[in-house]
């Protein structure tokens, strides 16, 4: 919701009335000159209060630039970020111009991969997504909400671009390089939640209520992946989180192959290739800042790394399961859409994208940060084979548990 923003009326009184401040025991009412009072009843006459003593009374003009200037932050938690996320803001620009797509007829709209229900064989197109999508095992499904309850928890997302300190925009209408990259970037990505969620709906096997229960619950729970404002961790943290998006969609679109439903499959790998736009961005601004600021950005990348990643969905909760992003998570990583493995790869990755190996010239900390971030993907590639071989080993010697999910009727997968 919309701060209020209350608005000051100007009142011709008496030469000899000053300026007052006083709360009237109405909401709003006329003085006897017919000048409407607000809440704050202020009253302020034109004759005896200059524009410039206006402007100090109100504290800011909504005029021109004025507003933005006056949003502008003080003070930062993190200066040196700040002044580096500034300095880099014309990569941001052509981020803008070069990785997000054109707005409009140019981009691709969720309509374009779903039936058309307003042309003369819009029936025919629905029983033919239906009958491919009769095909998609439970398992598959349920990965898929996952993923749809995940992108349509957008708001969260944006809220937190807008904490990284120097990326913000504080009037949501802001034309600085930073808010409209956050701004764009959000638009696109809203698209995926839409087209997921419409394809469900139509695919007719799931229960939409409770989907839309579990994304009303996981935007109310909110999203901290523990970034504290510090545009550089809010980087760090989106040049992984995007890449492990891509992937999930990814193998999604190649199950939905294997499965024949090439609807689904042309779907997921649209919407993978956004993901794939927007992991180059956020992994350049890394590397921008690695030119600058290299210490400051290997110490937040290996403090990030410490706390581990947290991922988006973790509180998703459809009211009846307290424990369905663990179950969801393990259904995923049985179909390896998603595993241990896959997160020990997007960080070497990194590592080996921004050439960690050979940095040289960081002071002590940073040094022995570098050294921690090579032996990490190493260290838990080897724990996650040797976790991923104990379960392999444990489900052959016991039944599979069943689990079942709202999310399709409560319906049952292993």
């Amino acid at each position: 919701m919309l701060p209020n923003v209350v608005h000051v009326f100007f009142a011709a009184t008496t030469a000899t009335c000053s300026i007052a401040f006083t709360l009237p025991p109405v909401n709003r009412k006329s003085n006897s000159n017919n000048a409407i009072i607000t809440q704050l009843a202020s009253t302020v006459d034109p004759r005896l209060t200059t524009k410039k003593e206006f402007e100090d009374i109100c504290g800011v003009t909504f005029q021109g630039n004025e507003l933005d200037r006056r949003l502008e932050r003080t003070s930062y938690l993190y200066p040196k970020h700040v002044e580096v996320i500034e300095d880099i803001a014309h990569v941001a620009d052509a981020m803008v111009s070069n990785i997000l797509l054109e707005c409009g007829d140019k981009a691709w709209q969720p309509q374009d991969y779903l039936p058309d229900l307003t042309g003369d064989n819009w029936l025919e197109e629905v029983q033919d997504l239906r009958e491919q999508a009769a095909g998609i095992p439970d398992d598959v499904l349920v990965v898929l909400v996952g993923d749809m309850v995940t992108e349509e928890a957008l708001p969260t997302y944006q809220t937190l671009l807008n904490t990284f300190e120097g990326c913000d925009d504080p009037t949501g209408t802001t034309d600085s390089a930073w808010a409209r990259w956050s701004r764009g970037w959000t638009s696109e990505e809203n698209r995926h939640g839409d087209l997921l969620n419409k394809y469900l709906y139509l695919g007719g096997k799931c229960d939409m209520r409770s989907i839309e229960v579990t994304i009303q619950h996981l935007i109310t729970s909110g999203f901290n992946p523990g970034a504290e404002k510090d545009p550089y961790k809010g980087f760090v943290y989106t040049s992984f989180q995007e890449r492990a998006t891509k992937i999930s969609h990814g193998n999604v679109g190649k199950l939905a192959k294997q499965y024949g439903d090439k609807n689904l499959q042309r779907i997921c790998a649209k919407i993978a290739g956004d993901e794939a736009r927007h992991e180059k961005a956020y992994q350049k601004f890394v590397t921008e800042i690695l030119l600058r600021d290299p210490d400051g950005i290997i110490e937040t990348f290996a403090d990030v790394m410490r706390g581990q990643i947290v991922m988006p969905a973790e509180l998703m909760n459809d009211g009846v399961k307290t424990n369905l992003y663990e179950d969801f998570s393990e259904i995923a990583q049985n179909l390896e859409v998603y595993t241990a493995i896959d997160y020990a790869e997007i960080l070497q990755h990194l590592v080996t994208l921004w050439d960690l190996e050979h940095l040289t010239g960081l002071g002590d900390e940073a040094e022995k940060d570098r050294e921690y971030l090579c032996k990490l993907p190493g260290r838990y590639k080897k724990l996650a084979e040797r976790s991923m071989n104990r379960k392999k080993k444990a489900t052959e010697d016991a039944p599979k548990t069943a689990k079942s999910f709202s999310w399709i009727h409560g319906r049952s997968v292993y």
